[in-house]
């Protein structure tokens, strides 16, 4: 099939709710509320009363907390690449079959730090909730599902909007810099979420049937963040 020399989709994804109302509903009230103070001292402690000793993973969280402390009042740009940076260096890629022994594990970013390795599931999440924390605007965030063309398989990676018309940059494991999405035409965008809803391909939103599955493992990793020790509320 033939592709346009343009990146594939991007401009196609529409905010859809429709026949999506709840999915989107839950994840108004999810994907908006995770933010305010992060008490790392907490966060490290609970940790180790969790998982035992840390031992290198507390470098990696201490390290998690540092970049965040030190990017809290940068301009946007300068917040993107140094999460991105941070856990594409830090994190290694593997499935989760060999990390957690399951075939679709979605990981908090303490979970993913303490392992050191992750899906890409994982790095995008990590990086939402970094970015959150950050200031960023939900939405200006997408976690993406796309179909990575290379490798022919699905893939999930973090898009940033400077406006909701603006080419999105990709943030992604699979490259180190973040790049615009007409620059990435090995990826072709299946379907995002954020905080106002899903956005579907074409003007009437696709067929796509209720994907709960992903909306259950979305709400295990903002219960296992509560329970991390992260704030969970608006305040």
């Amino acid at each position: 099939m033939s592709r346009s020399p343009r990146s594939p989709g991007w401009s196609t994804l529409r905010l859809r709710l429709g026949g999506w109302l709840l999915l989107s509903s839950l994840l108004l009230t999810a994907l908006g509320s995770v933010w305010a103070d992060w008490n790392f001292a907490q966060i490290l402690q609970t940790a180790e009363n969790r998982y035992g000793p840390l031992g290198p993973a507390q470098e990696r969280i201490v390290a998690w907390s540092q970049m965040l402390q030190s990017e809290i009042n940068a301009p946007a740009p300068e917040q993107l690449n140094a999460v991105n940076q941070f856990f594409n260096q830090q994190l290694t890629f593997q499935d989760d079959t060999r990390i957690w022994r399951q075939t679709d594990y979605w990981a908090t970013p303490i979970e993913s730090l303490i392992k050191g390795a992750a899906d890409c599931e994982d790095y995008a999440l990590a990086k939402y909730f970094s970015l959150r924390h950050l200031g960023i605007p939900s939405e200006k965030l997408r976690i993406t599902y796309v179909k990575a063309l290379s490798q022919n398989q699905a893939h999930m990676v973090l898009t940033f909007y400077s406006s909701p018309t603006a080419e999105p940059l990709v943030l992604d494991n699979l490259i180190g810099d973040i790049r615009p999405a007409s620059q990435r035409k090995d990826l072709l965008p299946v379907y995002a979420f954020n905080a106002e809803g899903l956005y579907l391909p074409g003007a009437n939103g696709g067929q796509r049937s209720s994907d709960s599955k992903k909306l259950s493992r979305w709400q295990d990793v903002l219960k296992k963040m509560q329970a991390e020790g992260f704030a969970v509320g608006d305040g």
